[in-house]
């Protein structure tokens, strides 16, 4: 079952502070405002009558004033962002749209305001990591620490590690596997590039499809989303044919139910 979304409401909330591409924003502060839907379930607070339960719009907006204030960046852009990255790091949210107008900007014509609108949300993801050659357990170590230091992911669940045959009949050595759960902010492509990342700093090589690497991560699940582009398949497309990958899953996620097939993991067989 889906959760349910309440949303707290923050409209014209100001802040003092310099930014902007000119040299005279970066010394002469000026105003910024910021309206944001802040996305939680808060019906349990709603019973309650707890504030503990629910997102302390207070506080929410202490963090937006403090990034605003404490930093100084060329583009509004740059602080959408950092204010929703900073909201997300200090409370219990699922998602936020965070718009940022700077009415003051040096435009040269009559205008009302300039702003910027952004909307983050928090998916769970479930990724299948391996590695078939050099120190296979020292490549996995490796990408769940990079995982773990990249902004905008938190790892929250790691399975054992298990060595299991080669698959596809290309590549020649044992494999390590193990599955990951992460929480992220990325978009599924932003999440698949930080994977690249990774698996480069990790030597991976891409010259044969399926052969022995050093380490190699796919995006199983990401929530409930399905991606079909030329670079990105989700839910993963082989995964059901992959013991390598099912097993992992079992232990970290029984319960999750695959978006396509519609079953639980702990009931899905090869």
């Amino acid at each position: 079952m889906e959760e349910t979304l309440n949303k707290i409401l923050i409209r014209g909330l100001e802040a003092s502070a310099c930014h902007g591409v000119h040299d005279e924003e970066k010394k002469e502060p000026q105003t910024f405002i910021f309206d944001a839907d802040l996305y939680a379930d808060f019906s349990a607070a709603a019973k309650s009558d707890d504030i503990e339960g629910t997102v302390n719009y207070s506080k929410a907006c202490d963090i937006l004033v403090k990034t605003a204030t404490e930093n100084s960046f060329n583009l509004i852009e740059t602080l959408a962002y950092s204010g929703v990255y900073a909201l997300f790091a200090e409370l219990n949210l699922k998602k936020v749209t965070l718009t940022v107008y700077k009415p003051q900007a040096p435009v040269k014509h009559k205008f009302g305001t300039v702003g910027v609108s952004v909307t983050v949300e928090k998916e769970r993801v479930y990724l299948s990591l391996g590695s078939s050659v050099g120190d296979k357990k020292k490549y996995l170590d490796i990408a769940v620490k990079a995982l773990r230091q990249t902004r905008g992911i938190e790892v929250t669940k790691v399975s054992a590690y298990r060595e299991t045959e080669p698959y596809g009949g290309v590549a020649k050595n044992t494999f390590l596997n193990c599955a990951a759960e992460i929480e992220t902010l990325l978009t599924p492509h932003e999440l698949l590039k930080e994977i690249h990342r990774i698996e480069a700093d990790c030597d991976r090589k891409r010259t044969v499809r399926w052969g022995d690497r050093t380490l190699d991560i796919d995006i199983i699940f990401f929530g409930r989303k399905t991606v079909e582009s030329d670079e990105l398949q989700i839910p993963h497309p082989e995964y059901l044919k992959r013991g390598f990958v099912l097993l992992p899953l079992k232990e970290i996620a029984p319960e999750f139910v695959c978006p396509d097939c519609h079953k639980k993991v702990k009931d899905l067989q090869i």
